[in-house]
């Protein structure tokens, strides 16, 4: 399910009425590495500065200088940041998903080790120096799987290594859609800012600090969806008309009725695993270092002459074993990531629903984004074809309270 979390950025569409034209630079954008495309030489930018557009908004004219050089300029230097930035969380999420193996190995095998010199020294087959050191090696390394248990389970390697795979693949995903807009030509300030906003926007949502409030919250009060884009706003779409911008009533009908699909289905859906994987996540990362704890001072009781010594050998090697079965379905089954993946995807359906709802929201169909291209990108987000996506809202739109509707609008995940 994890690798099935969509992309953020591909809702983003621009359209201007270009009168005069440019060449795109040429790129190529490798499987295995991201490279940014060639820098046209400094004589083919000033001549390309000279061209200015001509744009239709409100029977107003407005004149654009969108190849000026230094707004390429600037996008270059974006575009080398964002690369910058996929390898970076690339490296930390796999150095973070080795800490996640490593301490799991390391503390299971601590805490079995203590449990062991527990049941030893029980047994009264060895002296008294013996049984001392068994005794307080026991207790020294409970008390140090204990500490360790306690940093692992507020930090949650898992799903630091969650976040850090899924801001990497976001900002694959905006330097890519950062070349398509060098490519199409013609780029303006919008472009600058609106790059520079996301890339912030990332920065924020996916933070690298382990210490301090900067972290994200690995175990909030409730569940909310991710949310990784700007803050969204009414979109100012510079274009002329095509077709009508391809909108009627119907395919504002159809959207509306996705919409409320996405709303009471998957995002609850979602938002309800999140939940249930939290109060899990919650009931583990307590449960470890309790025992731990419990079984140090089990091990302190061993050999005492009262029923405290026989408690004590029941608590220290049996709170042991626990802790490391309890340790081993957290970090091993990775609890801490399913929540941040159940995240993730709400926070994929929340996009989907407020770019839906910022299109059909502007009064003026010429100011909005494309319909058809609206409509196609919708589908290939839910995994479905434009037939089963009108057969969706239609499906919804018939059942009047949308109660009989069982149908899941994403067929991806």
């Amino acid at each position: 399910m994890a690798t099935a979390q969509a992309s953020s950025f591909m809702f983003s569409h621009r359209r201007v009425d270009v009168r005069a034209t440019m060449n795109a630079p040429d790129f190529r954008l490798s499987l295995n590495h991201l490279s940014l495309p060639k820098l046209p030489n400094n004589t083919h930018l000033e001549k390309q500065s000279r061209s200015n557009i001509s744009i239709t908004n409100n029977s107003a004219r407005v004149r654009v200088d969108s190849s000026d050089s230094g707004v390429i300029s600037k996008l270059y230097e974006i575009m080398e940041a964002v690369a910058d930035r996929v390898e970076m969380h690339k490296n930390i999420g796999e150095q973070r998903n080795n800490w996640n193996h490593l301490l799991l190995s390391s503390i299971n095998a601590i805490t079995l080790a203590a449990s062991l010199m527990t049941g030893i020294a029980a047994t009264g087959g060895v002296d008294g120096s013996g049984f001392s050191a068994f005794k307080l090696s026991s207790i020294i390394l409970y008390g140090a799987a204990t500490g360790m248990l306690v940093m692992m389970n507020t930090i949650q390697p898992s799903q630091l290594a969650e976040e850090q795979r899924n801001a990497a693949r976001l900002y694959k995903q905006l330097h890519g859609e950062l070349q398509t807009v060098v490519a199409l030509g013609n780029p303006t300030v919008v472009d600058v800012n609106d790059a520079m906003e996301k890339v912030l926007a990332l920065d924020k949502s996916f933070p690298l600090p382990l210490l301090g409030n900067k972290m994200i919250e690995k175990f909030p009060s409730s569940v909310k969806p991710s949310v990784w884009w700007p803050q969204q706003r009414r979109k100012q779409w510079l274009e002329g008309k095509i077709n009508g911008n391809a909108w009627s009533s119907k395919l504002e009908e159809e959207m509306r009725n996705i919409v409320e699909v996405l709303r009471r289905k998957d995002l609850d859906d979602y938002l309800k695993l999140g939940n249930q994987a939290l109060k899990l996540n919650k009931m583990l990362a307590i449960s470890g270092p309790l025992l731990t704890g419990l079984a140090a001072i089990g091990s302190a009781f061993v050999g005492n002459s009262s029923s405290l010594g026989s408690w004590g050998v029941l608590v220290g090697v049996i709170g042991g074993a626990m802790a490391s079965v309890i340790n081993t379905f957290e970090h091993g089954a990775q609890v801490g990531m399913v929540f941040e993946m159940y995240r993730g995807n709400a926070g994929f359906f929340k996009l989907m629903e407020e770019t839906i709802e910022s299109n059909i929201g502007e009064r003026d169909a010429e100011r909005r984004e494309n319909g058809e291209l609206l409509e196609m990108k919708v589908a290939l987000q839910l995994g479905r074809s434009l037939s089963e996506l009108r057969n969706l809202a239609a499906s919804s739109s018939n059942n009047g309270t949308h109660e009989a509707t069982e149908e899941f609008a994403s067929k991806l995940f």
